[in-house]
């Protein structure tokens, strides 16, 4: 596991919170704990995501868990104690971070500042129909303990993780409860919220992409934007000579349109004199395989220069022939002036092992 980032991690919705384009159905939470979230904001905040879209939100100044889809909101979506039992399990969760910020702290040996915890939790049913689950932990933007369910295991990828490794290894029950959560209680969550949503779940809508350049100081920018396509997990790449440059591109991020549909820019630094061997790969899940899109400078037009230098020709061929001709400006007329607009380019069990989650 890499780095996630203090608090892109826990926003982060591309391959890691909605898995890749082609992933059939996953079901994570995200929880995120802060020590000085900043005025006005929630300390802890409990999101979960259904195929990459939000479905169920809690926050610490709230502190109730609230539905976000049209499909979690209509009657009978869930049983009516869902809300409460959901709402129950992450106010107890909320305990729980509380103590763990605070361990953590005294661990690393922090008196003060910014810190975060959060954690990653879900289930993947796959084409075939096998299932994965995670579970991973990270402190400050890095990876802190990561479970493996086929083995029972905790790995610390920090030494200050071992403490914690060993306390939940030493207690056999944390592991068969993450495990039991991961392989029963996740996937059959995901199962109902699956069937619940279908209709919105299943809904596709491609991308429309756009391919330009802009030329400035001796670098060429390419930029590749995908517009209007639902559902939310896109992978937006820049390809050169067939390969991916992933290191060297830049991306906005993936933004929502009013009408509930997605887009995403992408752009990368080249050479100018390299310009045709790049491409731009989309794969999405409304496309049947991953489309490329290629710049294609503007070539100069041709024909108003043509037409011009006629008009010049004719205007001084009447000028010789007649004599001249008196162009009288009137001084206070002025002319209507145009503006040109700018361009306008956004619980329940399921949601952990509930009041018995382990302090770290």
């Amino acid at each position: 596991m890499g780095s996630w980032g203090i608090l892109g991690w826990g926003l982060l919705l591309l391959r890691g919170v909605c898995g890749a384009a082609g992933e059939p159905h996953s079901l994570r939470y995200f929880h995120t704990a802060m020590t000085d979230p900043g005025s006005g904001m929630p300390w802890f905040v409990d999101v979960g995501y259904v195929d990459g879209e939000i479905f169920v939100h809690y926050n610490s100044t709230a502190r109730k868990v609230v539905p976000r889809t049209e499909w979690m909101k209509a009657p009978g979506a869930v049983d009516p104690e869902y809300w409460e039992r959901s709402t129950r399990i992450a106010q107890s969760n909320e305990r729980v971070y509380r103590v763990s910020l605070g361990t953590l702290q005294e661990r690393f040996n922090h008196s003060g500042g910014s810190h975060t915890v959060q954690r990653k939790i879900g289930c993947d049913i796959l084409e075939d129909g096998t299932t994965r689950g995670y579970h991973q932990v990270a402190y400050d933007g890095r990876d802190f303990i990561a479970f493996d369910k086929d083995t029972k295991t905790f790995t610390a990828t920090v030494p200050e993780a071992v403490l914690t490794k060993r306390r939940w290894e030493d207690d056999g029950s944390v592991a068969e409860r993450f495990k039991h959560y991961l392989e029963e209680t996740c996937v059959e969550w995901l199962r109902t919220y699956m069937e619940r949503g279908k209709a919105e779940l299943e809904r596709r809508e491609p991308p429309e992409v756009r391919v330009w350049g802009k030329k400035a100081d001796g670098i060429l920018t390419l930029s590749c934007r995908a517009h209007g396509f639902y559902p939310r997990p896109i992978d937006v790449s820049w390809m050169k000579d067939g390969v991916a440059q992933n290191q060297d591109t830049q991306s906005g991020g993936i933004a929502p349109n009013s009408d509930g549909t997605y887009h995403t820019l992408v752009t990368i630094d080249a050479r100018p004199e390299d310009w045709d061997k790049y491409q731009c790969r989309v794969e999405h899940a409304s496309l049947q395989q991953p489309g490329f899109y290629s710049w294609e400078p503007s070539q100069p037009n041709l024909v108003p220069i043509v037409v011009g230098v006629i008009v010049a020709i004719v205007a001084i061929a009447i000028v010789g022939g007649v004599g001249f001709i008196i162009y009288r400006s009137h001084a206070g007329k002025k002319g209507k002036g145009y503006n040109i607009a700018p361009a306008q380019d956004g619980g329940s069990n399921s949601s952990g092992t509930g009041s018995d989650r382990p302090v770290i």
